[in-house]
């Protein structure tokens, strides 16, 4: 954002050294940024759902959830501090989450819980996906610890698939 000294205007310095090279913190803001707009996404969708569950599991889905919308929020920080650490920048709006994210909005008046949870599955499975792909990114730029992260975070995702394929598989 541009700040003004005497009618001069001045750019504000948000570049951060890092060991990584210009072309490198690139690629790997160009992989997270999306991530992390399709983070808020599902975010978004998991709390819409959690706030329009109903039917006779409708405490068991609510709380299932509550709990993955609370962790999918968890990550939005650390994978925006990553873009940031490497020296790029972040998304500064909703309009910019519009513009990258992947993960489709939901805005039907009524889904069937199993609806929603398969979307969710789904969502979530596309989200790993698309991790692995961001981790590839970081392993060819030489960035270590978004790599990490990556790993952990797909870790995460993968369990909230499984969660969501049991909660909604037909014995």
């Amino acid at each position: 954002m541009a700040h003004t000294t005497e009618s001069k205007p001045v750019k504000a310095a948000l570049h951060t050294p890092s060991g990584l090279s210009q072309q490198a913190t690139t690629r790997v803001a160009e992989a997270l940024n999306p991530l992390l707009a399709d983070t808020f996404a599902l975010y978004l969708k998991t709390k819409n759902f959690h706030w329009h569950m109903s039917g006779p599991h409708f405490r068991d889905y609510h709380l299932l959830l509550d709990d993955q919308g609370e962790q999918i929020f968890g990550m939005t920080d650390d994978i925006a501090e990553r873009v940031r650490k490497v020296g790029q920048t972040t998304l500064r709006s909703i309009g910019h989450i519009a513009k990258l994210q992947r993960i489709r909005d939901n805005d039907q008046a009524f889904v069937s819980p199993e609806d929603m949870l398969a979307e969710l599955r789904d969502d979530n499975l596309a989200l790993a996906a698309w991790m692995r792909e961001a981790h590839q990114v970081c392993d060819e730029a030489g960035d270590v610890a978004s790599a990490s992260e990556l790993e952990n975070w797909i870790d995460e995702t993968e369990r909230r698939a499984w969660f969501l394929f049991e909660a909604t598989r037909k014995e």
